[in-house]
């Protein structure tokens, strides 16, 4: 078991959510994060000196063998990425730099610096989409269908060539939808919540038919910790929740539990390239960790709303 962990992106939703439960399980945490837009020390902030934390671009090459050269990590977790698809689709560059670029450079310090763990976080999206029947499993082909999966399907296949070529022990994971406090206000469930608390139109791509599994964010953190300990060097593991829903259904859920009417949908014009499914065999990790996700969606979802009801301020700060 690692003790010193170095964690990128730690400012960030799923990120800080880890470093949060790395601190209650012992673990010294040293977090990097460039706090774009999508990153705030807010999430982090409670912690105040139990973590150390640097505001560094995981590309900054010398900045970040500073930080290896003083810290002495054993384990590094890189959850630092561009995540949103709709940004991908505006502007790639951000994704290929960050996601593909800067896992390089993690991966290149980590290996001279000789961690004893890398946990690599990739995204159920890497592989594609499927019909209405089926599961992804770890030995599924890659086949992504947007910028942004395309720069994590790099940076994921990056790592198990590190692991392959260099000897870099690199674990790898691809967890499903992640949702809960705290969660950026551009993806799917923050926006649904703000636009009806303001009630306004709640806009959704196509017919909303698109179907997600949901993993709510502190099931997916403690699937990390559980693999960061138990799992296997140069594996790849599937998290999921086997929650799935229609975005149309995530919608509705949303405005039954604020009361407002479903008259605040709006259908739009589809996004490009929409994937119409994903869903992950997670059977690897439960057999080999016993990990299984404890949260099922109607108690996630409820406790995810109340979370940005009683923090409405914190996500106006957001809103550009």
């Amino acid at each position: 078991m690692n003790k010193k962990l170095f964690v990128t992106g730690g400012a960030g939703f799923i990120g800080s959510e880890f470093v949060r439960q790395g601190v209650q399980r012992g673990y010294g945490m040293t977090v990097v994060d460039k706090l774009s837009y999508a990153g705030d020390p807010a999430r982090i902030k409670e912690l105040g000196e139990k973590i150390k934390f640097h505001k560094v671009d995981i590309k900054d090459r010398q900045s970040i063998e500073d930080i290896f050269k003083k810290e002495k990590p054993e384990g590094v977790i890189h959850w630092a990425a561009e995540s949103h698809v709709d940004r991908s689709i505006d502007d790639a560059s951000p994704f290929l730099d960050t996601n593909v670029k800067g896992t390089q450079v993690i991966l290149d310090i980590s290996k001279k610096y000789e961690v004893e763990k890398l946990i690599n976080i990739s995204t159920d999206e890497v592989y594609g989409e499927l019909p209405e029947s089926g599961q992804f499993y770890e030995t599924s082909p890659l086949n992504p269908n947007s910028p942004y999966s395309v720069s994590k399907a790099s940076a994921d296949m990056l790592g198990r060539a590190y692991y392959r070529t260099y000897g870099l022990p690199v674990i790898t994971v691809r967890p499903s939808n992640n949702y809960g406090p705290w969660q950026y206000p551009e993806k799917l469930i923050p926006v649904i919540i703000l636009k009806a608390l303001r009630d306004e139109k709640v806009p959704v791509y196509g017919k909303g038919l698109n179907i997600r599994e949901w993993l709510y964010v502190s099931d997916c953190v403690d699937a990390v910790f559980e693999i960061l300990e138990k799992g296997e060097i140069g594996e790849i593991y599937n998290v999921g929740s086997g929650n799935e829903q229609r975005n149309i259904d995530v919608v509705k859920t949303v405005l039954k539990l604020l009361d407002k009417s479903e008259d605040l949908i709006e259908f739009v014009k589809d996004r490009p390239g929409h994937d119409f499914r994903y869903s992950l065999n997670s059977d690897k990790l439960s057999k080999e960790t016993g990990w299984k996700s404890s949260t099922d969606f109607s108690e996630g979802i409820e406790k995810t709303v109340k979370w940005y009801v009683n923090h409405m301020d914190w996500v106006n700060s957001k809103i550009r």
